[in-house]
């Protein structure tokens, strides 16, 4: 799906600010109508925010269930003949969206965006009712699952197998849109190049969707806005002389501006759609992770969408503060663990040079783990009465949802379809073919990956041998061998020679480690969940990376620490990230620094 975006024949209006806000704790909005009137007794609520911690009400923190948004907005009054479309980023986990009574879109997936055409339910210049039911329930056939149980009192209580907090809510901006009513609706860019005696030549193959018209036509423009190069036709290529590269640390952005009328004359009822791109290469051969055929590692971590207050609503202010960050500290990467990001963070990360593991919201489908600690309830996961052929197919929709939101982005060169799955069964193995087999259909342009869970070891795994890059989360210094760092790098080097052996040539990407780490604990000991500890076991780790050519990355767990379910073994929330949830820095941030500058000053990016 395309983003929003202004053009010569675009006006974006947004609706972010204070909705009303009204729980639905009985189930009762949809039989008693709620979406045909205002909500009887709404309280104000911010968009985008997740509406958990925003009050002081418990009830509205814990709650599990629908729950109802509200606004006025006002339609164009000089709209004219184009068409009026509805867009939400993401609604989470579920939506029903009404106009003035009318049900104009359903949607199901938490991390996405949707949109629907409202046009013949508005009148131009005249106010509408937009009311939103959200459901932040999940099942066995959601991305991701869960189950639901009942407290002491009968009230629901959500269960799953994720370790981070079930926020909810409108998390993502909300916007109308104008636009012909020939219109684009997606574009599909792929790059490529060669260099020779005049320099590097870009080549750029395309593919507009503008359903209804006849005349389409391409115009590629630099970063300051100059044409350099242009094309007939809604599919095609265009080539790009003296071309600069997107590269990591250097994020140079071209624009392919498309254009499409219902006739080559009619040019008043042109539709024009501008969509960023950056000409580069991603590929994954002999062992190494190539970007424009060079070889490439990973400096970062997984992350969050998680701050206070906000919870998983998108905020501007707090992404540019988390990328210069990233930037201070020398990273050069990060995986959206464990969904798909905002797209204006996926925008900034192509501004930025910074690269990204695009990751589905496929966490939690193992129940041999239960909120990211070890020694879960055993079940047949993959089952008629769990994960079953129904889950399979929300998990395909899901994985195609998201690379048609990102595949334009050249930040983005690793799809992730599954964080710690179960993959050491036959039923993963026939879970997860049929899923790699679309991804690759979806985008053949890049490589593919799951991540490891420490339970599917080298000698058990079944689904490694369908993907392009071996990611592995590992805890040696913390769930197991905790406070035994001597045994974990062991531990660590056995399994690591392990994995190169069941998967040779496959590069190696470490995509979580580290320890739990309270601020502002200082230990001369250096035991766990001290500061100290954390520094010495992510060492232990960055001394192992060092010695093996076929680990082509480290992302470390976590970038902030975050919210999770409460627990013995969650004070707080979890607590491995680098900075605290209020981004201040760890003792090892600095130690981190340290390697990360040196290794940015040696390979350039």
């Amino acid at each position: 799906m395309l983003s929003v975006r202004n053009s010569a024949s675009r006006t974006v209006i947004s609706l972010d600010g204070v909705w009303r806000f009204q729980l639905d704790p009985a189930d009762r909005g949809l039989l008693d109508g709620w979406f045909t009137g205002r909500l009887s007794a709404p309280r104000p609520m911010p968009v985008p925010a997740s509406y958990n911690d925003v009050t002081t009400d418990t009830e509205v923190h814990d709650h599990v269930g629908p729950a109802w948004y509200e606004r006025e907005a006002v339609a164009p009054r000089n709209l004219g003949g184009d068409r009026l479309i509805l867009r939400f980023g993401s609604v989470t986990h579920e939506a029903r969206v009404w106009v003035d009574g009318v049900e104009v879109a359903e949607h199901v997936g938490g991390y996405l965006p949707f949109e629907a055409d409202i046009t013949e339910q508005v009148t131009p210049g005249q106010a509408f009712r937009i009311t939103v039911r959200v459901d932040n329930r999940l099942s066995w056939q959601s991305i991701p699952p869960g189950y639901l149980t009942e407290d002491s009192r009968g009230r629901p209580v959500q269960r799953y197998f994720h370790d981070f907090f079930n926020y909810a809510g409108i998390h993502r901006h909300v916007a109308l849109y104008t636009r012909p009513p020939v219109a684009i609706t997606d574009v599909t860019i792929a790059t490529d190049y060669t260099d020779g005696p005049e320099g590097t030549t870009g080549r750029v193959t395309y593919a507009v969707q503008a359903p209804g018209a006849e005349h389409v036509h391409v115009i590629i423009k630099d970063a300051a806005g100059t044409e350099v190069a242009r094309a007939e036709g809604a599919e095609g290529e265009a080539t790009i002389p003296a071309a600069q590269l997107w590269r990591p640390g250097a994020g140079y952005l071209y624009t392919l501006e498309a254009h499409a009328r219902r006739r080559a004359e009619d040019a008043a009822g042109e539709d024009v759609y501008p969509q960023r791109f950056g000409v580069r290469t991603v590929a994954v051969r002999q062992g190494q992770f190539l970007i424009n055929g060079e070889p490439f590692y990973f400096r970062g971590y997984g992350r969050h969408e998680d701050n206070l207050i906000r919870g998983k609503g998108h905020d501007d202010a707090l992404m540019v503060h988390d990328f210069e960050l990233m930037a201070w500290q020398g990273a050069n990467s990060f995986r959206t663990s464990h969904y798909p990001y905002a797209e204006e963070v996926m925008d900034y990360a192509d501004e930025r040079g910074v690269v990204v593991i695009d990751e589905t919201a496929a966490v939690g489908l193992n129940t041999g783990i239960g909120g990211g600690i070890f020694g879960g309830e055993p079940m047949a996961l993959f089952s008629d009465d769990h994960v079953n052929e129904h889950t399979q197919a929300v998990h395909a929709a899901h994985i195609r949802e998201l690379i048609a939101r990102d595949k334009n982005h050249p930040c983005v060169v690793l799809w992730s379809l599954a964080n710690e799955p179960e993959s050491h069964t036959e039923e993963a193995e026939n879970y997860f073919r049929p899923l790699a087999a679309a991804a690759r259909q979806a985008d053949p342009t890049r490589p593919i990956g799951y991540v490891n869970v420490m339970i599917s070891t080298p000698d058990r795994e079944r689904v490694v041998d369908l993907f392009d890059v071996v990611m592995l989360n590992r805890y040696y210094g913390w769930y197991v061998n905790n406070g035994d760092l001597a045994g974990a790098e062991a531990a660590l080097r056995a399994e690591v020679d392990a994995w190169i052996a069941r998967a040779p040539g496959k590069p190696i990407v470490f995509t979580e480690y580290g320890p739990d780490t309270l601020a502002g604990l200082r230990d001369v000991f250096h035991r766990p969940w001290s500061e100290d500890y954390q520094t010495d076991m992510l060492a232990m780790y960055h001394r192992v990376f060092d010695s093996y050519p076929q680990i082509v990355g480290e992302q470390m767990w976590n970038f902030a620490d975050f919210q999770t379910v409460p627990g013995v073994n969650r004070v707080g929330g979890n607590k491995k990230g680098m900075f605290t949830r209020a981004r201040d820095p760890k003792q090892n941030a600095f130690a981190v620094r340290d390697r990360w500058q040196a290794m940015r000053r040696e390979s350039g990016n």
